[in-house]
């Protein structure tokens, strides 16, 4: 069993950020010591770090909770699981494209400021004129 701190240094979440998870009922069967002090298992924390990989996919804090509740109702709820799923990793692969175009662009240009810098050849620009 683990505390608040060694689910912190396990996940990376601030202490903070895991109370307010835990406070929002995002993580489900949370145990308490004799103290009140919440304890967590190594499946809340498998729990924990899959929302953070959600979170950090784009879900909001209210997708969060609608995944956890289908999740809580098991197996029947998959197909609206996997559906939310399929939707973030088109949005999540259309954000790599452009990503993908971006990194393009600027290894593009970087490679012809070497160039220039290398004299191989003339510079130029879209936004000034060189005589």
């Amino acid at each position: 069993m683990y505390n608040m701190k060694d689910v912190c240094d396990k996940t990376n979440l601030s202490y903070e950020t895991l109370r307010y998870y835990c406070n929002l009922g995002l993580v489900p069967n949370v145990k308490r010591d004799k103290n009140n002090y919440r304890l967590f298992d190594d499946r809340d924390v498998a729990w924990i770090n899959g929302l953070q990989c959600l979170r950090k996919c784009g879900l909001s804090i209210k997708e969060l909770q609608d995944y956890m509740e289908l999740a809580k109702k098991g197996k029947s709820t998959i197909l609206q699981r996997k559906a939310m799923l399929d939707s973030k990793l088109s949005d999540l692969l259309d954000i790599k494209s452009e990503i993908d175009q971006s990194i393009s662009y600027i290894k593009d240009k970087n490679l012809y400021y070497d160039k220039v810098l290398l004299g191989e050849i003339e510079y130029s620009s879209n936004i000034i004129q060189i005589d």
